[in-house]
């Protein structure tokens, strides 16, 4: 018999519902979120086929490896789906979100998530480190703009990050209130743009060593951080059936409602990793405002862009891009930068 095993995550606990195939529910227990704690609530139902379900978080690799090496049938399911069931019960309690979770997945209802490997969370972690301070170093370099506001002091609209300590010091250490005030900030961001260098450096090492990506970083505008962002999220190009579903993966297809003699497509979807989009999306804006490379690609886009406008020609050639990549990997291909015929 087929007994299924919905998990309700969190950080410290993890509920646990064990139903059958009719959806009469065998054991309803809240228990460490360890891999032995789990097994050992399970180890009397070892001779049955059991069915274990989750849906996607944080925990979701150290769960999913975890109980596959102790010998477990485990799939982890997209979130998205799996709220949509819940958000029909009526009430909510980490009990009743484990039944649905076991009741989803016997129905067969979701799409299971790709788990992908220890070498690709590693990569991510970098990346994510590396975006992470960026974004402090910017918002203490906004902060300091603003404090000089307050004095009537204004700094150009557009500063380099590298730069930005040596312009601005001098400045601050000019008058001492302002130094009292803003030179622990500056100092704080310089020790942080430092670090931000360094995870750079360390990413495009990375990138810099990896065939895959030395073959994406060939196609004009993609350079090594959206190189390994999209390596790092693709993680298998197998487990894409076609090329063209990995637009879709990364919210890139426009969304569609129809209905009756409504059918209205609309704007990407945007689901999926926003860094994977982000990225593309630079590679995009590069490739055809400031590389000088030509490729078939971009003299679809430049043609594009005269219809449909510069927006959605961008959009479109991230969409191409994200084919493209997905294609030279699983076909181990080069990028061949070849002009369409008759292109301006």
């Amino acid at each position: 018999m087929d007994y299924y095993v919905g998990l309700d995550v969190s950080l410290r606990s993890v509920a646990v519902c064990v139903i059958d195939g009719d959806g009469g529910a065998l054991l309803e227990r809240s228990i460490a979120c360890e891999i032995e704690d789990i097994t050992r609530c399970l180890a009397h139902l070892s001779a049955f086929d059991l069915r274990i379900g989750f849906e996607a978080g944080a925990m979701s690799q150290h769960l999913f490896f975890g109980l596959r090496a102790a010998g477990f049938d485990v799939v982890c399911m997209e979130a998205r789906q799996v709220n949509a069931a819940l958000s029909a019960m009526r009430n909510k309690t980490d009990k009743t979100d484990a039944r649905g979770i076991a009741n989803v997945l016997r129905s067969g209802w979701f799409s299971p998530v790709h788990m992908k490997s220890r070498e690709a969370h590693a990569v991510r972690a970098l990346l994510s480190s590396r975006k992470a301070v960026q974004r402090k170093c910017i918002d203490l370099a906004n902060e300091i703009r603003g404090l000089f506001r307050i004095f009537g002091l204004r700094l150009p609209s557009r500063i380099d990050q590298s730069s930005f300590d040596e312009q601005v010091r001098p400045i601050i250490e000019a008058d001492p209130d302002l130094s009292h005030a803003l030179l622990p900030l500056l100092d704080a961001r310089a020790v942080l743009f430092t670090t931000y260098r360094e995870l750079d450096r360390r990413g495009k090492r990375a990138a810099s060593h990896d065939e895959t990506c030395l073959r994406f970083m060939a196609i004009p505008g993609v350079g090594p951080i959206a190189a390994l962002t999209f390596k790092a999220a693709v993680d298998d190009p197998s487990r894409f059936t076609s090329s063209r579903t990995v637009a879709a993966h990364f919210g890139l297809t426009p969304r569609r409602y129809q209905s009756g003699e409504m059918d209205n497509p609309g704007r990407i979807s945007k689901a999926g990793d926003a860094d994977v989009r982000s990225a593309l999306y630079a590679a995009a804006n590069a490739m055809m405002m400031r590389s000088v490379a030509s490729s078939e690609i971009k003299s679809w886009g430049l043609r594009l862009m005269r219809r449909k406008g510069r927006r959605r020609a961008v959009v479109a050639v991230v969409r191409k891009l994200a084919v493209v990549m997905h294609r030279m990997w699983a076909d181990n291909t080069e990028f061949r930068q070849r002009p369409l015929e008759g292109a301006a």
